[in-house]
């Protein structure tokens, strides 16, 4: 029974289906990662690797309308949305190449004796990718790309919506000059990942998806002594004390809630705002969201595409019905047309109600009205997630003292939607532990070995 299927999530039409891989195939990609790590690897520069890496940028450049309309295909995201995430996974991959001899440069050390000391780092080997549907080619290429430039083979497990994604970046790595085995894509069981892990040629794991799966990997990787990294699930606070401009404010709301359909980790989905400014901010943020055009993923105009399958929209209708049930109220929206879902706003969420701690993944937002910065912080912080979180303020003072204490990986002032490939991203909390981009993505599978030379 295959476990990987191409379903339409606007329609419902199921467009392909692929076997899961046999025991034998995946003791054969595991030994092809290995030897690829043994054979190549190990014998290559870091100027050929960061070729083969800026290689596969540029064939993302050059297949961007095909790779586009495989996802929305896939998962339902609106086309443009599709074109920009496949030219930001482009940039992510070249920033990996054209940064290649910095993150595997040495880094000397001042000792407290004679001689030299430095930090080198070398590649561990094979690792395991647990990819999500939500960005398919994004998630892929903050994950493959440093440690490709690393000398880690990778060994890539995408969702089981995304067969095709999955196989068009596989293809990728091969044509830009990649040997057998350096990426290999795997349609695997979630029992046979568990064995992927467990294997000793493996050396790591990174997963991208939920709490659940996390805590799944992650007992599967501590017992078997893997380092691992997690990049899970995120209710990240939007927090409005001051403004000059309420209308820029508010369209950063929408915009930051309303990206990739409402189904992004690191999507504002708390919208917690001062006393003063809560009435507007409730009645233009409600008009904001209620605007957004929802209907055919391909259409240019097309803001919300449906959820990613109608188990994610039956999901999120249960939610928000349970949310009013205990209390809160739906000021707008709510109500899901098969797998699409209007942008829904509600209010009077208390901290004894499920919705004040669960993550919404889609178009839904929460707006809390609070009467200064200490019960800002106070409902800013009491979720069990800790991802990403934004800020606007008039206050400098102020942007810099509530910075330092949002219990956050990620804090942006002033602005949303600023992803970029030089900036790490992570969290902490339940959101997960390590990072992923920038500089210091690079950093989380490798042997950073000591050489100590005497005078």
């Amino acid at each position: 029974m295959s476990e990987y299927a191409v379903i339409n999530p606007a329609t419902g039409e199921t467009l392909a289906t692929y076997d899961t891989f046999t025991d034998e195939q995946v003791e054969a990609a595991i030994a092809a990662a290995s030897a690829a790590h043994r054979d190549w690897s190990r014998n290559s520069s870091v100027a050929d690797r960061a070729r083969l890496v800026r290689r596969v940028a540029e064939l993302h450049r050059e297949r961007r309308e095909e790779l586009a309309d495989t996802i929305v295909r896939e998962m339902g995201k609106p086309r443009e949305a599709a074109l920009a995430e496949v030219d930001f996974a482009a940039d992510i991959v070249e920033f990996y190449a054209d940064n290649a001899e910095e993150i595997m440069r040495d880094t000397p050390i001042a000792i407290l004796a004679e001689g030299t000391a430095v930090i080198r780092r070398s590649s561990l080997g094979p690792l395991l990718g647990i990819m999500p549907w939500n960005f398919p080619y994004y998630q892929v290429a903050r994950f493959a790309a440093p440690n490709l430039i690393v000398g880690n083979t990778i060994l890539l497990k995408h969702a089981g919506q995304c067969p095709e994604s999955a196989l068009a970046l596989e293809k990728i790595h091969r044509d830009a000059g990649f040997p057998e085995g350096a990426y290999v894509n795997v349609f695997v069981s979630n029992e046979q990942a568990a064995d992927i892990i467990a294997d000793p040629r493996v050396q790591g794991v990174s997963l991208t998806g939920s709490e659940r799966a996390g805590a799944a990997v992650g007992e599967v990787a501590g017992r078997n002594l893997k380092k691992v990294v997690l990049e899970l699930g995120g209710s990240d606070p939007f927090i409005l004390l001051s403004t000059d401009d309420l209308d820029g404010a508010v369209q950063s709301a929408v915009d930051a809630r309303l990206d990739n359909t409402g189904q992004s980790c690191n999507a504002a989905k708390r919208f917690i705002v001062a006393d003063d400014l809560y009435e507007k901010f409730l009645e233009k943020f409600t008009a904001g969201m209620t605007a957004a055009k929802v209907g055919d993923p391909f259409a240019e105009d097309t803001v919300l595409g449906p959820l990613s399958s109608m188990v994610a929209a039956e999901r999120l209708q249960e939610q928000v019905d349970r949310a009013v049930a205990q209390g809160a109220t739906l000021v707008a929206g709510g109500k899901r047309d098969g797998a699409y879902f209007p942008g829904t706003v509600l209010t009077d969420v208390t901290p004894d109600m499920d919705a004040h701690r669960e993550e919404f993944f889609g178009p839904v937002g929460i707006v809390y009205r609070v009467s200064d910065e200490e019960q800002a912080i106070a409902v800013a912080n009491d979720t069990p997630f800790g991802l990403g979180s934004y800020l606007f303020t008039t206050d400098a003072d102020q942007a810099q003292r509530l910075a330092d204490r949002i219990e956050a990986g990620m804090v942006y002032v002033n602005l949303v939607l600023a992803d970029s490939p030089e900036l790490p991203f992570g969290g902490v909390k339940r959101s997960g532990t390590g990072r992923e981009l920038g500089l210091l993505a690079a950093d989380e599978f490798v042997n950073k070995k000591l050489i100590r030379v005497g005078a």
